[in-house]
């Protein structure tokens, strides 16, 4: 495990710190499609990704989804790091967009190494910055994107994500993570297709204008 630290974020943290995260982190594996976040949890840890990819959610109170924002190796999720500083009950939901291996912090932990670290302060701080840019994009998104520009973007990113320009997924699924109906995607799939911009297959999606 100390290896793969230092293979994700030995050109942020000094070797110390990385002892430490190796000396304090339990390793979590979670499947594709599997959460790893509930909202309403009260969340002990914070993750660090070691591979893979996870999707942040949110949920109104009908019970339907928008999707927020990808994870990626190296990256941590503001959201959570907000809750585990707060002790509240966390506001999204993450699920793992692919087979995803992390490293669980104990969130005792993320206060101790703010005053002793200055390389954890600046990842934190990055972190949030990160983050809060990637929510105003989503805002931004719903704001001032037509539904169609909006799918290929959420296409290009779980491409992008996935590392992988052929996503395994179904109509009803985008509909989900962009909170509207399946029909609408469909016909904008098929718009997308004739544009050249996407080839439509059965349960998979390629995307050409990446």
């Amino acid at each position: 495990m100390l290896q793969e630290l230092e293979d994700n974020y030995g050109y942020l943290f000094e070797k110390d710190l990385l002892k430490e995260i190796y000396t304090s982190g339990v390793i979590k594996e979670v499947s594709e499609g599997q959460k790893l976040i509930e909202i309403g949890d009260y969340i002990k840890f914070m993750p660090l990704l070691i591979n893979g990819a996870v999707k942040i959610l949110r949920e109104d109170e009908n019970g339907d989804e928008l999707a927020l924002y990808f994870l990626e190796r190296g990256d941590t999720c503001a959201m959570t790091l907000t809750c585990c500083m707060g002790d509240t009950k966390s506001e999204i939901r993450a699920v793992a967009e692919t087979d995803t291996r992390l490293i669980m912090i104990p969130v005792q932990k993320m206060s101790d190494w703010m005053s002793s670290y200055k390389s954890w302060q600046n990842f934190i701080l990055q972190s949030y910055q990160s983050r809060m840019k990637e929510i105003l994009e989503a805002i931004d998104t719903i704001a001032f994107l037509k539904m169609d520009e909006r799918l290929l973007k959420y296409l290009r990113d779980k491409a992008m994500v996935n590392k992988e320009d052929l996503l395994k997924t179904t109509h009803q699924n985008i509909a989900y993570d962009l909170h509207t109906s399946r029909v609408v995607v469909s016909r904008l799939l098929k718009k997308l297709e004739n544009e050249n911009k996407i080839k439509l297959y059965r349960n998979s999606i390629k995307v050409i204008d990446l």
